[in-house]
């Protein structure tokens, strides 16, 4: 499957106003389109097996593909496991509670999934994307820090941006020092800086005659990250 061309901008939400995906879980509109990531490539790989969604052939189909994620899109991989029972908690497959048995191992399994970067981001992006939709998709596994600094981010690498080491550890340190009270409001400064820097340099990027995210960045890179290989 090869990507299709960074689509997503920077927009506010009418709900939350945030920036739009930034607000899952929490806001009822960023989550759906969050899952909305998931739901549309399921969609789309129904189309291609002529298969009717919600019926005994879908479900078949889900199995399938969990028992052989290797072999697709991770988008395709995670769409397949939330139509899935899990036997032990009776939830969505690998977004069950802490400790659940059959959800940690179908979240392990998940990673061996393929990851294809969109033409025109750097490398690595799609990646990031799987796991900051995986951390907020599955909220309860996570550090509250964690998830507000993985929800945050998700529009900015959906729009094509992929922080550096040194941004990352940027947020990560302040995430550390902030008092619990204060720290959502510090990192959403931090998130809205760091999104105000990418648009600048976005916009400047086709006058200068490069690449709008990374000069030099192939079409498209096909990887799958391993077993565990979530961050």
């Amino acid at each position: 499957m090869v990507r299709r061309e960074t689509g997503v901008t920077l927009r506010g939400c009418t709900e939350c106003g945030g920036h739009a995906y930034g607000g899952a879980p929490a806001c009822a509109v960023c989550r759906d389109l969050v899952d909305g990531i998931v739901e549309g490539e399921w969609a789309a790989f129904l189309r291609q097996w002529d298969t009717v969604a919600g019926g005994g052939q879908e479900r078949a189909l889900a199995e399938m593909v969990a028992a052989e994620p290797d072999r697709h899109d991770w988008r395709i991989v995670d769409a397949a496991l939330d139509r899935l029972v899990c036997p032990d908690c009776g939830g969505r497959l690998a977004r069950g509670p802490v400790g659940c048995p059959a959800c940690d191992l179908a979240h392990g399994f998940r990673y061996a999934a393929i990851e294809t970067d969109r033409p025109g981001v750097p490398p690595g992006n799609e990646h990031a994307i799987r796991v900051n939709v995986s951390v907020v998709r599955r909220p309860q596994v996570t550090s509250e820090s964690e998830v507000l600094v993985r929800r945050l981010l998700l529009p900015l690498l959906l729009a094509g941006f992929l922080p550096t080491t040194e941004e990352a550890q940027r947020v990560s340190a302040l995430v550390k020092k902030s008092p619990p009270e204060r720290r959502a409001h510090l990192v959403e400064r931090a998130v809205q800086a760091t999104a105000e820097d990418f648009s600048r340099t976005r916009r400047a990027a086709p006058a200068a005659g490069s690449s709008p995210t990374s000069p030099g960045t192939p079409a498209a890179t096909r990887r799958r990250s391993g077993r565990g290989r979530s961050r």
